[in-house]
């Protein structure tokens, strides 16, 4: 008989150790998990210092208080949204100097490349690469400069392949 209260206390003092270790991690993890969504060193104690206090009711209070995503993720979103327009902007570069141009340029200000021609029925600027005018279906004609594969290689305004205007 003398075994049950023993064996009572050491259950209650496991059980008691158990939830202490508990509140414990609940409270180390809530810190962590602030000092991840906030920089702010006041919202980081508020939020630990509502765990400590209220225990469980406390956690579930900062769980509908924290913010929705951590500095990580709004810095990812943040550079999703940075590249998103930078697509949308779609900055030009000469294939021949790499110099900036303008989309509605027809040669290169810097090294007089072509960089597009015009559809002879249209009248709009194709690129060199295109064999339709993707506006009015007319078949281009190829380029004077287009190698088998497809590609063509920069040419200055007077017809000169710009690797070889260079090296004059």
């Amino acid at each position: 008989m003398a075994a049950i209260p023993t064996v009572l206390q050491i259950f209650v003092a496991f059980l008691g150790a158990y939830f202490v270790a508990l509140w414990f991690s609940m409270i180390i993890w809530t810190y962590y998990d602030i000092r991840a969504r906030s920089q702010d060193l006041y919202v980081h104690i508020f939020a630990t210092a509502l765990v400590v206090v209220f225990n469980v009711f406390g956690l579930l209070l900062y769980f509908i208080l924290r913010p929705r995503e951590t500095l990580a993720e709004a810095y990812e979103r943040s550079l999703e949204e940075e590249t998103l327009l930078q697509e949308i902007e779609e900055r030009q570069n000469c294939p021949n100097c790499r110099q900036r141009v303008h989309p509605d340029f027809m040669f290169c200000p810097f090294c007089h490349t072509e960089l597009k021609r015009r559809c002879t029925r249209c009248d709009r600027l194709l690129l060199l690469r295109w064999d339709l005018c993707p506006y009015c279906g007319n078949a281009a004609l190829p380029h004077p400069q287009a190698s088998p594969t497809g590609e063509t290689q920069p040419v200055t305004s007077i017809g000169i392949p710009a690797a070889a205007a260079y090296r004059r």
